[in-house]
């Protein structure tokens, strides 16, 4: 139990000091980073056709993709801690002046290597932007109100789904490719300059040892498993010296990697997690959904564009269904576990629906329908959706407290590195396959002079300038190409749909059921301490239910029979020391019938005395408003199962009590005048 005395002294919540109008403000700034840079996630693919006839080198166009998704995941758990340590203003400020930079580069790029050099500068402040603008929402807002805003972030990371591959393509299509880049500039500096103005956040500076060896080196892993992913059977034969060192490199580095982090004091991944079988579980199923996801949706707008001739604008249009399908069955399948605990089947049935899926699409041709395509977006997008919504979940489920932050953070780092890879070994094959089909395609006929296998994959608009006779064996050697990669694809999602089988059915604690969609759909791995993680999803079930339930159960479970508004009036009180019950409408849309009829009965019973206009409580007033203090804790700690055993950390236990207080009355809900009454439910 929980100590506390009867008018205990509370720190200011966050943004308690803050004018609403002021933390709102800073909100927007945030939401406004964000927006930028979960938007460059999606927002290339449908611009990228035409980028690589601009630029040329169709074999490099995965890795405008992949140097974006590698250095943003390899820099987001860097941003992450140094917020902790030099503050999170500081350092979000940082992240948006490095995207710019990286935004502005981009858009002037002469050449592919340019081009994906500048698009790693712009994920290393991508980066920064999500991980620093989820963590400073913390910052600004009280644990009650967290969740009201978190949602409004993963809205953000919903929209940019939907609007990315659209605005990609519409700026492609109307202006210029470049402006897929120029964009972030007016919207990233009005960011800047009212974060610079109206964001004032303390500095909290928290110790930390950061693991800048571990992450370097696990980040040069990665690397060299794409760069030979990439690189081999194009650039370099598979068997040659280059590809057999780059794979001998990685190697090596992995096992310095494995040596230094058994070493580290706060390691960035920690080989203990995978000690634990669901991690080990969780880390291949989510590896292979980075794969699949983010290397289907890099290949499909090229097919769109290339062999169906559709505009850039319209192949983001015909991209709707397969993101819809994933936020459906992400959103519904998230309802159904919080609501029946069970969830293995998702993650077996998703995997067999992607799969289903990756074969549907190997099915698409030049002829195919704009409803027989939509169907086979729709079904892959869906089967997406169930395997991503629960992997968190797993993993929260599995391991103990003082993990819960590095295993989370672990899931979605091999996400984000599988979605790297994934993209990478798309674009080998198709490269391998549409060289050799191309050459086939040419040899049965005479192209134009200068028209050959090089000069089609390098510019894919050259397709216009064949003969007629010859211009659908050149589309039917991209349609194939393209279609062929999705079945290549599907032994990894056969590999993920066997392993769910192997994952173990425990009973969720009630903490982790509340997932959200930056942890399911965002390329980069999510970064939270412990505390912070179990303080978003406590601060969502908590006001998850409406309020006058909550009034009636912990009534209830105190054992009083009170109005669910007196139990509530009670609370402010003992929160406040004093109120003025017409005044508390100021702040909380209750009924004055509500007020009336639980001042009248507290007065009654003896629980508080007037004061003029104030009523204060009683000695058993105090008491009584202890008990339905503790009751309210006893719901909380209840959600956390056995985090909260003997033992427990003092991080948790004080989480607890301030959550639990903000819950029973924020300090920002103390009325300071009359207000006129509104007829809503407590």
């Amino acid at each position: 139990m929980i100590q506390e005395v009867s008018t205990p002294a509370i720190s200011p919540a966050p943004g308690d000091s803050q004018k609403p109008r002021t933390v709102l403000v800073a909100i927007c700034a945030l939401l406004m980073g964000l927006l930028v840079a979960s938007l460059d996630q999606t927002i290339v693919s449908t611009a990228l056709p035409t980028i690589v006839s601009d630029l040329g080198g169709l074999e490099h166009l995965s890795w405008v993709v992949t140097a974006y998704l590698l250095a943003s995941t390899a820099a987001t758990p860097l941003w992450g801690k140094l917020g902790d340590l030099y503050g999170r203003k500081r350092l979000f400020q940082t992240a948006i002046v490095i995207f710019l930079i990286g935004s502005a580069l981009c858009g002037t790029a002469q050449n592919m290597p340019q081009l994906i050099a500048f698009r790693a500068v712009q994920g290393l402040g991508g980066g920064g932007l999500i991980v620093l603008s989820m963590a400073i929402v913390g910052d600004l807002v009280p644990p009650r109100e967290r969740g009201r805003y978190q949602g409004l972030f993963g809205a953000v990371f919903g929209a940019t789904s939907v609007l990315g591959p659209l605005l990609g393509g519409f700026f492609t299509q109307e202006l210029s490719w470049r402006w897929v880049f120029y964009i972030n500039l007016p919207v990233g500096g009005v960011a800047l300059a009212v974060i610079a103005a109206f964001l004032h956040i303390p500095v909290h500076r928290t110790r930390h040892t950061i693991d800048y060896l571990g992450t370097a080196l696990i980040a040069s892993v990665a690397i060299c498993l794409v760069l030979v992913a990439s690189l081999g059977g194009t650039t370099w034969a598979w068997g040659s010296a280059e590809i057999i060192g780059l794979a001998a490199l990685g190697a090596v580095l992995l096992a310095l990697f494995v040596h230094a982090e058994r070493r580290a004091t706060e390691p960035v991944l920690p080989l203990r997690l995978f000690r634990l079988r669901a991690f080990t579980l969780i880390a291949v199923i989510s590896f292979v959904v980075g794969f699949a996801m983010f290397g289907a949706m890099t290949y499909l707008p090229t097919f769109l564009q290339v062999v169906q001739g559709v505009t850039p604008t319209m192949s983001g249009v015909h991209l709707l269904p397969l993101v819809f399908g994933l936020l459906l069955t992400s959103t519904v399948s998230g309802h159904i576990v919080s609501h029946t605990g069970r969830w293995k089947a998702c993650p077996i049935l998703g995997a067999a629906v992607t799969l289903i899926g990756l074969l549907l699409l190997h099915r698409l041709t030049a002829t195919s329908g704009i409803w027989e395509a939509s169907v086979y977006f729709f079904v892959f997008g869906a089967g997406l959706g169930l395997v991503m919504q629960v992997l968190v979940l797993v993993v929260q489920n599995s391991v103990s407290y003082q993990d819960l932050g590095v295993a989370t953070s672990g899931a979605t780092f091999f996400r984000s590195i599988g979605a790297s890879f994934g993209v990478a070994i798309f674009g080998t094959i198709f490269s391998n396959l549409l060289a050799d089909r191309l050459t086939a395609a040419l040899a049965r006929e005479s192209p134009p002079p200068g028209v050959g296998p090089s000069q089609l994959s390098a510019d894919p608009r050259a397709i216009e300038q064949l003969p007629a006779d010859l211009r659908p064996a050149v589309l039917h050697a991209f349609s194939t190409s393209i279609t062929d990669v999705f079945l290549y694809a599907a032994p990894a999602v056969l590999l993920a749909f066997a392993v769910a089988w192997f994952l173990k059915e425990d009973k969720l604690r009630g903490s982790v059921t509340a997932p959200e969609i930056s942890e399911t759909l965002a390329s980069n791995p999510v970064v939270r301490s412990s505390h912070d993680e179990v303080a978003r999803a406590l601060s969502v079930l908590g006001t998850r239910e409406g309020r006058h339930r909550i009034y009636e159960r912990i009534t209830a479970k105190a054992g009083y029979d009170l109005l669910p508004a007196a139990s509530w009036l009670l609370l402010r009180i003992r929160r406040h020391g004093s109120v003025q019950p017409g005044a508390l409408l100021e702040t909380r849309p209750v009924p004055v019938r509500s007020v009336t009829d639980a001042s009248r009965q507290v007065e009654e019973r003896g629980l508080a005395r007037r004061e003029g206009l104030e009523l204060t409580l009683t000695p058993r007033g105090v008491e009584t408003a202890e008990v339905l203090a503790k009751a309210r804790e006893d719901s909380l700690t209840e959600l956390l199962g056995d985090w909260w055993g003997p033992g427990r950390p003092k991080d948790l236990v004080k989480l607890v009590r301030d959550l639990n207080s903000e819950l029973c009355g924020a300090e920002s809900e103390r009325p300071q005048a009359p207000f006129p009454p509104r007829d809503h439910a407590i």
